[in-house]
């Protein structure tokens, strides 16, 4: 690449003298050195980025977005595959569906809590594991509301999605409760 910029430049000053019309004004540049075509080169990538960035108006937030999709793709690709995001979006997103996934999801973990405790009595685990739950409910669902209010989207529809999730879950953990303690007429 150097010895094809050292002949267009070399070609480009004799064509300065040849197009001159007197040759006697003209000096001889000296030939351009490995470093003074390494420096032009960079100052020409320079100019072009500079061009691009310049040219590409809103492209840096695609870029942005894109490259952040990626990566959060990458990172839940071990536990949900490829193309987890876009996986996600063609689930059910209702709030029947998501209330059915978080409820789903977080009492999934009931026999692991109940393990935790060995003798305890079994309606004080069901009560001190939802009560945990609930906890986590309240201020996934309370971040949740502020972070779309500060996007000025939590109104509308979009709100009242929220609450019906919301109190769904809240059944849901209720049905859950119910169905791991003894009934009153079941008690010895």
């Amino acid at each position: 690449m150097i010895n094809s910029v050292s002949q267009t430049n070399a070609a480009s000053n004799a064509t300065l003298v040849k197009d001159s019309k007197d040759t006697k004004d003209v000096e001889k540049k000296p030939a351009p050195t490995e470093a003074s075509v390494r420096a032009q080169t960079n100052q020409q990538i320079l100019q072009a980025s500079l061009q691009v960035s310049i040219s590409s108006g809103d492209k840096p937030m695609q870029l942005l977005f894109r490259n952040a999709i990626d990566k959060i793709n990458d990172a839940l690709k071990p536990e949900f595959g490829d193309d987890a995001i876009k996986n996600a979006m063609s689930q059910d997103n209702s709030p029947e569906g998501t209330a059915g996934r978080i409820v789903a999801l977080s009492t999934g973990f009931y026999e692991a809590f109940a393990k935790q405790r060995p003798g305890q009595d079994p309606d004080k685990i069901a009560a001190e594991f939802t009560k945990v739950i609930r906890g986590g409910v309240e201020e996934g669902f309370k971040q949740a509301k502020d972070i779309l209010k500060s996007l000025q989207v939590l109104d509308g529809t979009i709100a009242s999605n929220v609450d019906k999730t919301y109190e769904l879950v809240q059944k849901g953990l209720d049905d859950f409760l119910a169905s791991k303690t003894k009934k009153p007429e079941q008690a010895t």
